[in-house]
């Protein structure tokens, strides 16, 4: 897994240029959990080269095969089923429970990555790990009207902002299902408010919101690509 960081690098600051904030909010020790907003096929990526840590992505089965299958596997990506994975989401809680870090775009699909919603796999994974959630602001890897499938021009400005990490446990007297309704909420919450922050300090807007239709939404998954 170790040659693939430089190759993210490579693609954050030499295929493009990335702008990178808040490394200072990612633990340096310790299971961490990337929650970031999902706009492009690229948000897996840039987030992983952006990291001040290595992590292990959630990418769609549909990926593993062929030569890229093999470069995700070699690198240490995590396939799921988009119809609902638990075996995923338990390979991800054994990642963290070994004291390494893990990435998710909770929204599911591709769309305004405006976190207006999230599915409850990274939440389950919180609250059953104990890992900090540290909320990612992915901008640039899509802008305005373009497709959902678009692929940037080299040299395009990214900006990614890792924002206050979140910790969560079940309380006293409090159901699973509640505590995952409460955790799912205070994830969205935070990811949502530190993407519009991280607009307000970069200037670069969301795309626009009605993309998303041409994309179907599939729910109750971790990540949508990569």
């Amino acid at each position: 897994m170790a040659w693939s960081r430089p190759v993210g690098w490579i693609l954050d600051h030499v295929v493009y240029r990335t702008t990178v904030t808040g490394k200072e909010n990612v633990p340096t020790g310790g299971p961490v959990i990337f929650a970031g907003n999902h706009i492009s096929f690229l948000d897996g990526p840039v987030m992983f080269g952006a990291s001040p840590r290595p992590m292990h992505i959630l990418v769609k089965q549909e990926m593993f095969k062929g030569f890229l299958g093999q470069v995700l596997t070699a690198s240490g990506q995590l396939p799921v089923d988009r119809r609902g994975d638990r075996t995923a989401l338990q390979r991800c809680k054994e990642v963290l429970d070994a004291g390494r870090c893990v990435g998710i775009l909770p929204e599911g699909t591709r769309g305004s990555g405006a976190a207006a919603d999230i599915n409850g796999g990274v939440a389950w994974l919180a609250l059953n790990s104990g890992a900090p959630v540290v909320p990612v602001a992915i901008l640039g890897t899509r802008r305005g009207a373009e497709h959902l499938d678009s692929v940037p021009r080299p040299g395009r400005r990214f900006h990614v902002s890792f924002g206050n990490a979140l910790t969560l446990a079940r309380r006293a007297g409090e159901s699973g299902r509640v505590s995952m309704d409460r955790a799912a909420l205070e994830i969205r919450a935070a990811l949502a408010g530190h993407v519009q922050d991280s607009i307000q300090l970069s200037g670069q807007p969301l795309p626009f919101a009605d993309a998303r239709q041409d994309l179907t939404a599939v729910a109750g998954t971790p990540a949508d690509d990569h």
